[in-house]
């Protein structure tokens, strides 16, 4: 009984940690980084696909999915593995979009199909800017 409670306590403090990392994100500052998006993506009720696929409500949608929009085969094959658009996920994916597919489709197994590469070619190094681009991605979606 112990040990079971002594397991139950330890997991939820590693999934306690795991929430916080993506903690301190400003949607504000979001906006302003979000600019760069921009080049490819738009956001907003009256968005349109562009050389992206549009973000508006991209927070837990399955990657590869929006309707009108011509995705890489990397990107498709990893929405038919499982991939869904979470805080984490997209965290990860903006350091390197391709390596992140890649990673994903192997480790899920599909290592035949993680190949070629995926038409977001920005990658955004930087962790604050990151939290900043969710928090304000967040702001279109309803899974907040």
């Amino acid at each position: 009984m112990l040990k079971a409670g002594l397991v139950a306590a330890v997991a939820m403090a590693m999934s306690a940690g795991a929430a916080s990392a993506l903690e301190g994100g400003d949607a504000a500052k979001g906006e302003q980084v979000f600019k760069q998006c921009m080049t490819c993506h738009r956001i907003g009720p009256d968005a349109k696909n562009a050389v992206g696929p549009v973000l508006t409500g991209v927070i837990g949608r399955p990657t590869g999915t929006y309707p009108g929009f011509a995705y890489s085969e990397l990107n498709k094959h990893a929405g038919e593995a499982g991939l869904v658009w979470t805080d984490d996920n997209i965290f990860e994916y903006l350091v390197d979009p391709s390596a992140f597919l890649k990673k994903y489709l192997t480790e899920k197994g599909k290592a035949d199909q993680a190949t070629g590469s995926t038409k977001m070619v920005f990658k955004l190094a930087n962790e604050q800017q990151r939290k900043d681009v969710i928090a304000y991605l967040k702001t279109f979606s309803d899974k907040k």
